[in-house]
């Protein structure tokens, strides 16, 4: 029997959000984060899974985790801005999408 590593499942759900089954790879990536939890790489997958999943909620908590860990993420607070916008929630979006144009250079 195989033995599947953290990195062997990563990978696996990395297909799995590329083929769009995003919810497939949301609960794979959940299995690979109790192993690595400090891994923003997999952290930051997970919250896209969960986006494109359309559970907002959680991916709100994962971007918020990862930005807790590294404030200058752009990616994350780029995502923050539209989960909250996807959310209905446009004045709490509003900061993070400036920010993170700020942080990339776009014109806000």
């Amino acid at each position: 029997m195989a033995v599947h590593t953290a990195a062997d499942e990563y990978r696996r759900a990395k297909f799995h959000f590329e083929s769009k089954a995003y919810s497939e790879a949301a609960l794979i990536l959940r299995g690979v984060l109790a192993e690595e939890p400090a891994n923003l790489s997999v952290r930051l997958l997970l919250a896209r899974s969960y986006y494109h999943s359309a559970q907002l909620r959680n991916a709100e908590a994962e971007l918020l985790r990862i930005l807790e860990a590294d404030p200058a993420e752009d990616y994350a607070r780029l995502m923050l801005g539209r989960t909250l916008e996807r959310q209905g929630r446009t004045a709490e979006a509003r900061p993070h999408l400036r920010l993170a144009a700020a942080m990339t250079g776009e014109a806000g």
